[in-house]
């Protein structure tokens, strides 16, 4: 996982968030992966539905390496990049660390996300536009 990273935002640690283990839940990582990715993407005006030209993202897989517990009432720093770029699937790659501490690392992952034409129901190549954008932005080749 490269640490290349541009763009982070910070998220809080709901209750909602908390297991019965008393740390945040396992598949609570996920969604902040999404609330982050979400937020990554509307820096281009593009949203998981709408990446341009009829297309959107799905998710084909998913990774999370946890590293440290997470408590209620913690504030994360959610690290977000696109590393690859194919012709219908790209990856974005997450690292969250503690928003106070800098040094304590809570998780890291990825997700393979699909480009998708909702409407037909099908795969659907990137358009040209969204990889022209995230290559100039993430100063990919």
């Amino acid at each position: 996982m490269s640490d290349k990273f541009k763009f982070f935002t910070e998220l809080d640690v709901l209750i909602g968030d908390i297991n019965y283990g008393g740390h945040k839940g396992n598949e609570r990582f996920l969604i902040s992966f999404q609330e982050a990715r979400l937020r990554y993407l509307k820096q281009f005006g593009y949203s998981e539905l709408s990446i341009g030209n009829g297309t959107g993202i799905i998710m084909s897989q998913a990774h999370i390496n946890y590293r440290a517990e997470a408590f209620w009432g913690d504030r994360l720093k959610v690290f977000v990049r696109i590393s690859k770029l194919e012709k219908v699937r790209f990856m974005f790659e997450y690292k969250i660390i503690d928003a106070h501490n800098d040094e304590k690392l809570m998780a890291t992952g990825y997700t393979e996300m699909v480009s998708f034409d909702f409407k037909n129901r099908k795969v659907k190549k990137l358009p040209d536009k969204f990889i022209s954008d995230i290559k100039k932005y993430e100063e990919l080749e």
